[in-house]
């Protein structure tokens, strides 16, 4: 199994996001054998782009705020050890006519060296950021973040970006282009205006992403949380849950609820941050304007933004790259000390199963499932952690529980099931590790749960005997479960047949188990 971002040090680095509307702080550490640790997260408005979009010029007052701000969060970071303080400004600063002369004071007075990055840059590190957090594999996804002064945005897969772009609208920008000291109701002439000049800033990024297949939509910043919130306590009476999505119906609904009432009424609609009320008409124009122009029906939110992608590009640069599942995976087992050599070897002797499975065809599914079999049997066992007598129920709690990154709910659901499964009872409807799955979630663990069982038996011993597992097609229908064993291996074996009930019921074929040249019933 590979080795994760190995720093014996374990270096505690901080993540500076200098924005037009908020700065935020990532304080993470690197722990010793796997990825990193979030010591902290803070987050400050101080309108750095306040007053900025008439004259092209950074406010004295706001540089003042953000400087105090910078001075807080980097005096914060080396009291936490920080050895390092990765710091970027992004459009305010970006289109400043006197930024250097801001970044000389950040540096002088704060202590802290900025890098100001290119609009295309900021999409990069958002992309990164947002795909931190979510799992689409190959599918084709619209990412959009929507800041103070400029928005980016994003056509991109999970491995790859195919379009970025910056575009200069921003909440703060086309609010003090369209609506400066704007207190009553924004009448829908006024913000038909601002759609229009969204359209026509946007035409050709439009133009580019429409050559793009984009059935999925994920939306980050401040403005799009907020809309989200206030879309969801209008719609269904609650907060915003992780898994939800936003219509773009139902996000034009809300948008014209706010626009028919005066600020002050405004910063009273339920989910709506007060802070943000005299902004969010701007912020919503854009993402409006956008999501209708390229024919998409919704979105979901991710927390994940710049600052995410600052951590992640940093330990691309840093370290040899893992897969992003794999290391929340190892990181949540060696976190609970789990026994590595054995939980690589039984997912190896899974994943041979789960091959040999699919060549007789025993099932059909294919890498997706495949995936979510390998980190199940790498995180079979964490359970002891807790207490080895009934462990299985401990691994499903610490899995269900452990907000593993890159995976949606339903996934971390079939992972503990899958795990939970592994040993004494087999799925049930009235278990509820099982019945509050989907029936085809329910099908799947019913499938990977099995394959996971015998694989663990296998390694019983903890002695890696077994060097290879096969299938084959045996007389009367039977499933012949081959076996290369480096010696003898009884105790391997005396486990196995407390499972062919279980074969038999998931894939309707009875099995037969052959060790070498000799057949045992």
């Amino acid at each position: 199994m590979a080795d994760l971002l190995k720093d014996p040090a374990g270096r505690r680095v901080g993540f500076i996001d200098i924005g037009t509307n908020s700065i935020r702080l990532l304080l993470v550490k690197h722990d010793p054998e796997y990825s990193y640790r979030v010591l902290t997260q803070q987050k400050e408005t101080v309108r750095l782009g306040e007053g900025e979009f008439s004259d092209g010029r950074l406010q004295p007052e706001a540089m003042q705020r953000a400087i105090l701000v910078c001075r807080k969060f980097t005096e914060l970071a080396k009291a936490q050890g920080a050895e390092h303080l990765v710091a970027v400004a992004t459009s305010a600063t970006r289109d400043a006519v006197n930024r250097d002369e801001f970044l000389a004071r950040l540096e002088s007075e704060a202590g802290l060296r900025v890098q100001v990055i290119s609009g295309r840059e900021e999409a990069r590190l958002i992309y990164l950021g947002i795909c931190s957090g979510i799992h689409i594999g190959g599918r084709q996804a619209f990412f959009i973040d929507i800041g103070g002064g400029s928005t980016e945005v994003i056509a991109g897969d999970q491995h790859q970006y195919q379009y970025l772009d910056s575009l200069k609208l921003g909440a703060i920008r086309l609010t003090q282009t369209f609506l400066a000291g704007e207190k009553g109701p924004i009448a829908p002439a006024r913000y038909g205006a601002i759609q229009e000049h969204v359209r026509h800033v946007a035409v050709r990024s439009l133009q580019q992403l429409r050559n793009y297949p984009l059935g999925l939509a994920y939306g980050s910043s401040g403005t799009i949380e907020n809309l989200a919130e206030v879309t969801c306590r209008h719609f269904y009476k609650r907060r915003l849950q992780k898994d939800d999505t936003i219509s773009t119906d139902q996000l034009s609904q809300v948008i014209r609820m706010l626009c028919a009432l005066p600020l002050e009424e405004r910063r009273k609609v339920d989910g709506l941050n007060p802070e943000r009320a005299d902004i969010i008409i701007g912020g919503a124009a854009i993402i409006e304007t956008i999501l209708q122009e390229l024919r998409i029906a919704g979105f979901a939110v991710s927390e994940r933004g710049l600052r995410d992608g600052l951590l992640l590009d940093y330990l691309a640069r840093h370290h040899n790259q893992v897969p992003l599942r794999l290391q929340s995976v190892l990181k949540l087992g060696r976190s609970c000390g789990f026994d590595e050599p054995h939980a690589a070897k039984v997912a190896a002797l899974a994943l041979q199963l789960f091959d040999e499975a699919a060549r007789l065809g025993l099932h059909g599914y294919d890498a997706a499932e495949r995936e979510l079999l390998e980190y199940a049997a790498l995180l079979h066992d964490i359970g002891a952690f807790v207490s080895y007598t009934n462990h299985q129920a401990h691994s499903y709690y610490l899995v269900s529980n452990a907000d593993l990154l890159g995976f949606n709910q339903e996934e971390i659901a079939i992972v503990a099931a899958t795990a939970f499964y592994h040993r004494k009872a087999i799925p049930r409807k009235k278990h509820p590790q099982f019945a509050g799955l989907p029936k085809a979630a329910q099908k799947k663990v019913t499938v990977l749960s099995v394959l996971l069982r015998i694989a663990e038996s296998l390694d019983r011993s903890h002695g890696g005997i077994i060097r290879r597992v096969g299938l084959a097609k045996g007389t009367a229908d039977k499933v012949i479960l081959q076996l290369e064993a480096e010696q003898d291996c009884h105790l391997e074996l005396w486990g196995l047949q407390n499972h062919a009930a279980a074969f038999a019921e998931a894939f309707g074929r009875p099995l037969q188990i052959r060790v070498g040249g000799n057949s045992r019933p």
